[in-house]
Parts: C-alpha cells; structure tokens; sequence
C-alpha cells in the first residue's frame, strides 16, 4: 500500500501543478465583478531610525468589485512575466528607507491563485480558525481578534509613533465612495500598531502633526493593536489604510498582514 502511495502522491501533485499552469486562471475566473490583487512591499529603513531591526514586510490581499470591462482583454495578473518594482528611496519624519513593491499592479490587473498556493492558503485558514486566531470562516476571507497591545498604555503609543513609520495602502474601486472592511496583524509581540483610513496618500506625511486627518467613524481606526479588524463606510475613492509603527522595532524583521475587502 506504501508503495503506491509513493506513486500516486506525486502524480496527484504534479497533475495540480500541470493543470494550474494551462487552466488555473479558468478555474479560478468568476463571473462576479469581485476581484483581488495580492502584492508585498518590502521597507528597509536605513541607519538614521533608531530601530534595531530594520527590515518590515507587508503582506497586503485587496479584494474589490471592478467596472465592466471588454471581454477580449487579459486583465489577469501574470506573476511570472513581471519584474520586481523598482526599489525606491523615499524620507519620512526626516529619515530615509527604501521601499520596493512586489507584484504592485496599481489596481490596473487581476491576481489568480496557483492551485497549491490556495490549497495552503485554505489549510492554514482553518488551522488559525481551530486556534482562535481567525474569526472568519470563508478562506477568502480573513477577519482577525481585536487584540490591544499589552505592552504599555494607549498614551504612550501615540507619543510613540510621533516618530515612527508610516505606510499607506491605496484601495481599488470603480465608484467615487464605497466602502471596506479591512484586517491587519502582526507577528511582532514587543510593539503596538496604529492604522486608520484616511482621504488620501497625503496623509502620510502628516500624521505627526496637527494636519492629520482620517475618518473618525466607529471601525475607520483602531490604535496601539497587535491584532484588529474594523469596517470603514462612506470613502473616498483616493482613500487609502494608513498602519504606524513606533521607530523601536527589536526583531530581525516585522511580518504585517494587511487585508481590504470592498463591500457591496
């Protein structure tokens, strides 16, 4: 029994692996108007932020509902044929990073799942559901406790991030005001995050002055978090989620989950 298990194992995994690359992207098409973009960005901060580490890692799915569009044009992202984006050097709050985009398609490009890859994704939804770090059970769709920093008190972490990093995640849509439910984790257990929608990219560099704006609905912000989900209603198409991070990052690097969800 042992030894056909040998066989039909690894014929099993090479007809997934066969059938995703020639149909994957049939398999996975709908005929609903929602779709997703699953990008990284990679931020390394250079030697004039105080942190030990200096290396964070955003993992960011972004599912939305697009406008119609002509039916013999390829709107699916093809990860294969694109090229890393260029790293770029940016300043904020006087101090210099890079950042480089990975599979960053401006809203412009559908993103399809290999077969193994929603397989894995799939498992390890259900795993983190079991272990109560999932409240969600759609695997396309993840909704995380709200978890508060235990660290040190709200106060002190809006002292914190005065100096600290900020990184802003468009939204996609078709329409001039929708809505989003997000979702943001991470794996760094020694500081708090702040994340809230704000109008605009702008907002970026304004966040440690008196000029930073951002929605102040219930579920449009949530401060000095490990863990947090929230719906934002009523925003503007140039919106975007703004995460804030304190410039005392200890760990090799910091992983951060980011999910937006457009909603109906």
């Amino acid at each position: 029994m042992k030894k056909i298990l040998y066989v039909v194992i690894p014929v099993i995994a090479f007809s997934i692996i066969f059938v995703n690359a020639f149909f994957g992207h049939l398999i996975f098409s709908s005929e609903t108007q929602q779709v997703m973009n699953k990008y990284s960005v990679y931020v390394h901060l250079l030697s004039d932020w105080q942190s030990d580490s200096k290396n964070i890692v955003f993992e960011v799915s972004n599912s939305w509902h697009k406008s119609d569009k002509r039916n013999d044009v390829n709107h699916v992202f093809d990860a294969e044929s694109k090229e890393y984006n260029t790293n770029q050097l940016q300043e904020i709050n006087g101090k210099s990073f890079v950042e480089l985009k990975h599979e960053f398609s401006e809203c412009q490009e559908e993103w399809q799942p290999m077969l193994y890859r929603k397989a894995v994704d799939t498992v390890r939804h259900e795993i983190e559901y079991v272990q109560g770090k999932q409240l969600s059970t759609d695997p396309d769709i993840s909704v995380y406790p709200n978890i508060e920093n235990g660290n040190y008190d709200n106060l002190e972490q809006q002292s914190k991030i005065k100096n600290g990093y900020a990184q802003f995640f468009p939204i996609c849509t078709s329409k001039e005001t929708t809505s989003y439910d997000y979702s943001v984790k991470t794996d760094n257990k020694d500081l708090g995050f702040d994340v809230y929608f704000v109008s605009s990219s702008t907002q970026r560099e304004n966040f440690t002055s008196s000029e930073f704006d951002y929605y102040i609905d219930s579920g449009c912000f949530g401060q000095n978090k490990q863990s947090y989900s929230g719906s934002c209603k009523n925003i503007q198409k140039d919106s975007g989620l703004l995460i804030i991070f304190p410039d005392e990052l200890k760990p090799w690097i910091t992983k951060v989950t980011v999910n937006l969800y457009e909603i109906n």
